[in-house]
């Protein structure tokens, strides 16, 4: 029996590129396929969470919606990946700064995702799973970075499943671990990667800093993150290569 569609992606194999752009926000998914590719479709909208495929120079890509935290992505990156003949999946969201050298606005390349959840014991490993981005991702964004004169940081990120902690000392004790920035889906997002033999990337937007208190708006988290997505799209062109 076809596992598609599922109950959260009405599509079929083919509808999606090899690559998929994951915002969190739907909303930054349609702003992406309308600003950035040619010809976009719209291929879901179950639950308001919109995937579109068009093209970006010359090249199928897709974007779709990701949703808030480690469960939503993880179900969503779970059927792209399985069920839906995508090969690579590159989250494009924002965090928060976490390092007095990472400033707002600043692009971090997620190298590897710390996180305090607990997705990992899914797998019953005698251990803990060091969740890391997938190499040949990693460094085609790392030059399209380069190439578009972005300033961006390469390292770890710690993928939290608590926005509002009740434990204030959380993000000073990540700190001191050198850890860049703080997100809420990029370590499931790679171990859904890892455990499908696919590959993943978050590369990510820095919308507001844990010392400064600096922060931008929701419509600019929406709408302004453009260079995030250029680079994200080079990549994919870089990936089909």
């Amino acid at each position: 029996m076809a596992n598609y569609p599922t109950p959260h992606i009405n599509a079929k194999p083919g509808d999606f590129g090899k690559t998929v752009l994951m915002p969190g926000d739907p909303l930054r998914a349609k702003f992406i396929a309308e600003n950035f590719l040619t010809n976009p479709v719209l291929v879901n909208n179950i639950r308001g969470v919109q995937g579109y495929t068009g093209e970006y120079k010359g090249v199928k890509v897709s974007v779709m919606a990701s949703g808030m935290g480690m469960p939503s992505i993880g179900i969503y990156s779970y059927e792209l990946f399985n069920f839906f003949e995508v090969d690579n999946i590159i989250r494009v969201g924002s965090a928060g700064g976490m390092q007095e050298n990472v400033h707002v606005r600043d692009l971090v390349i997620g190298m590897g995702a710390s996180t305090n959840s607990n997705y990992g014991s899914q797998f019953g490993l005698p251990g803990s799973f060091s969740a890391i981005a997938s190499y040949p991702l990693m460094a085609a964004a790392i030059e399209s970075a380069k190439e578009n004169g972005a300033n961006y940081h390469v390292g770890n990120i710690l993928s939290s499943d608590t926005f509002y902690s009740d434990d204030t000392e959380a993000s000073a004790k990540w700190r001191k671990l050198g850890v860049m920035a703080v997100e809420m889906e990029a370590a499931a997002l790679y171990m859904n990667a890892a455990r499908a033999g696919k590959n993943a990337l978050a590369i990510l937007t820095i919308s507001d800093h844990l010392l400064t208190g600096e922060a931008t708006t929701a419509e600019e988290r929406q709408n302004s993150f453009t260079q995030m997505m250029e680079v994200a799209l080079e990549t994919a062109v870089k990936m089909s290569r």
